[in-house]
């Protein structure tokens, strides 16, 4: 395991087993979770020789594209990794705190059709640390504080299960950043046994699952996740999340015109989550190139949240950010990697 992604637990272990004094480990613990430093030379009471040990397996993202919205200030990144794969980040201002959204996968084998970031398929899972080192480079990059995480970027965060977790306790635990479990979102396309797993886990996480259409039917066109497990099978997953937590869902419903915006869809769509202690987050969706779906109109995504207030009493329409760069999962990364 690289040396970010320990616990100062286990470091300090570490740290002893190495023959080294045991102090040793919350100096650099800092160094790494509280003063974010990119590189084990600006550890500056660490000793020479411990320092030539910990480069050794030291993990820093490289910046090599930063993109700003002259609309509203976000920032949208992309980072390449150690091994030469890229991954992409977006920080987000907004008037209650900054939000920074984190890619979990170098790519995804989910297939959401109307997503760009399964266009290339999986490359492979990220570790804790290169979850964590994107909200510290954009930390040191922007100069601002991050105070909600979402990890809804490109990959499947429970698909990438346990490198998750162990993000979220490094990223909340009180020695490091000490972000509130309560301002961090996971997002998933719906992998059941997962959604039971991370109900089990005690987090105070909000969860939130990509639903996008109110029959079996229509979201196996859309999701190849709905091949394997049932909107049942799903909703009944995240009652037991709400049930164990006590941390509402969010459902996620990427509106595509004429897909899944009509009347019956957002009748249907009231009628399945009609008692649910949830939130439906609407999300016009960002055409790509590479698929036909078109943004359906203002007229109609109002139309369709005025239709399922009548059985969700919480339904807001995400507000687009970035739109002048690409920021929507997985465009840039995609973009940066074609013109390589």
């Amino acid at each position: 395991m690289d040396i970010k992604s320990m616990t100062l637990s286990e470091l300090t272990d570490t740290i002893i087993q190495k023959g080294y004094p045991k102090f040793r480990a919350k100096q650099i613990y800092d160094w790494m979770h509280v003063k974010l430093v990119r590189d084990v030379e600006e550890m500056k009471n660490v000793p020479k020789e411990m320092k030539q040990w910990i480069a050794q397996d030291f993990v820093s993202l490289e910046v090599v594209e930063r993109y700003e919205s002259k609309i509203d200030g976000t920032n949208k990144f992309v980072f390449r990794l150690q091994d030469g794969n890229v991954i992409e980040s977006v920080f987000m201002p907004y008037s209650y705190g900054n939000s920074v959204c984190i890619s979990s996968q170098a790519g995804c084998r989910m297939g959401c059709r109307f997503c760009a970031s399964t266009l290339m398929g999986l490359a492979r899972n990220l570790t804790a640390s290169e979850m964590l080192d994107q909200i510290y480079a954009i930390t040191r990059v922007t100069g601002q504080r991050i105070s909600n995480v979402v990890v809804m970027g490109t990959g499947e965060p429970l698909d990438n299960y346990d490198n998750l977790c162990r993000f979220i306790r490094l990223l909340t635990n009180e020695d490091g950043l000490h972000i509130s479990q309560r301002n961090i979102t996971v997002s998933s396309c719906g992998l059941v046994p997962e959604i039971y797993r991370l109900a089990d886990e005690g987090f105070a996480i909000t969860f939130a699952l990509s639903l996008h259409a109110a029959t079996d039917e229509k979201r196996r066109e859309l999701m190849p996740i709905a091949n394997k497990y049932t909107i049942a099978e799903v909703l009944d997953a995240c009652r037991y999340y709400f049930d164990k937590t006590g941390r509402r869902v969010t459902f996620e419903y990427s509106l595509v015109a004429g897909e899944n915006d009509t009347k019956e869809d957002a009748q249907k769509l009231g009628e399945l989550l009609k008692g649910m202690a949830c939130h439906v987050n609407l999300i016009p969706v960002n055409p790509i190139k590479e698929r036909n779906f078109k943004r359906a109109d203002e007229k109609s995504i109002q139309k369709f949240k005025v239709r399922l207030e009548k059985n969700v009493t919480h339904v807001t329409i995400r507000k687009g950010m970035g739109k002048d760069i690409d920021a929507a999962c997985g465009q840039l990364r995609k973009a940066y990697m074609e013109s390589e």
